[in-house]
Parts: C-alpha cells; sequence; structure tokens
C-alpha cells in the first residue's frame, strides 16, 4: 500500500487491486463469491483500520485506499478532482442488519500537518506522485491498458495480518473511521 500510494479495493483501474493481489489474478464478478472472499474482507477490514490510509472513492467512484505518505499531493491537486471523491468514506452494519454508508467531506478529515506540507509541495511533485491516476483520468476512453496485479508477497503479508482478526461481515461495521 505505502509503495504504490494509491490502491483499489477491487476492480478494473489504473492502480492495482487489493483483491486481485490477495487472489493473484483477475476477479471476474463480484470478489465476494470468491474463494479467497473471507481472505479479501478480512484484509481489507485491516486496511480500513489502518490511521494510515484514507478509504475514499477517488477512482471511477471505487472504493480506493490512499496511502498518507500521497495524502500532501492529493490536498494539493484537489481542485482536480470532484469534492465527492475526495471524501473520507465507510459503511456502517447496524444492528438491524441494514448497511449505512457514511462519509465526511474534504478537508474536514485532513490532519494540519498534512495541510501544511501540501502547502510546501510543488505542484510538479504532487502530479509525480499521483501520476498514474492524473494519467488515467486523463484518458476517459476507457482503455486502461493491463491490469495492475501487486506482487504476492505484499499482498500475502496483508491477507496474513488480517487472518489473525476474526470478523464476520454482517455483525462488524467495515471501514469505521478509529475513534481517537
Amino acid at each position: 500500500m505505502e509503495r504504490h500510494g494509491v490502491v483499489l479495493q477491487a476492480g478494473r483501474g489504473p492502480v492495482p487491486s487489493l483483491a486481485e493481489a490477495i487472489t493473484g489474478e483477475p476477479i471476474p464478478g463480484s470478489w465476494w463469491g470468491h474463494a479467497k472472499g473471507r481472505v479479501i474482507f478480512r484484509a481489507a477490514r485491516a486496511v480500513c483500520e489502518s490511521s494510515e490510509v484514507l478509504v475514499c472513492k477517488l477512482i471511477d467512484g471505487k472504493v480506493t485506499y490512499v496511502h498518507r505518505r500521497v495524502w500532501p499531493a492529493l490536498v494539493k491537486l484537489a481542485p482536480r478532482f470532484a469534492k465527492e471523491r475526495l471524501a473520507k468514506v465507510w459503511d456502517e452494519h447496524t444492528k438491524r442488519g441494514a448497511h449505512v454508508s457514511r462519509r465526511v467531506p474534504f478537508p474536514k478529515w485532513v490532519p494540519s500537518d498534512v495541510m501544511k506540507e501540501a502547502e510546501t509541495l510543488s505542484t510538479l511533485e504532487a502530479e509525480r506522485l499521483l501520476s498514474t491516476v492524473l494519467a488515467w483520468k486523463a484518458d476517459r476512453r476507457g482503455q486502461l491498458g493491463p491490469r495492475k496485479i501487486m506482487e504476492p508477497s505484499v499482498a500475502t503479508s496483508a491477507a496474513f495480518a488480517a487472518t489473525r482478526r476474526v470478523a464476520r461481515p454482517s455483525a462488524r461495521k467495515m471501514c469505521e473511521p478509529r475513534r481517537t
């Protein structure tokens, strides 16, 4: 996650997909039905719980993980993106089993140190850090090229760490922000 900066939870896009990194191959249809669906869920939960990762819908409205390393670049280039794509998002499963989406709008979720760093960051450096996302955004023809799959070692370590926790999709909150 840290090395790539921006990673999709699942699906096709200009950046690697966590789900495909875990399976080691493209996933046709939903990852929920995949044999490794539970492992993907636990890994996604672990990523969502990290204070170093922003969960938003930056790429094509899909769940996107943005590592803190590139937050200043995201803030610097924020005017190039729709504000709703920069909102911090998470899903909750209520006691009654209903699915509720929550969000914190941009820039309310941005820590003050990240704002300060964004001010000093050059536009050129910000563009370099987010080059894959910006290039994809500019190409609206949908020709995204081959899928990018993270190396199995990266995915395996994330999946292994996630399997050490017990998580049940219907009973737990998914991607709820940490309470401090």
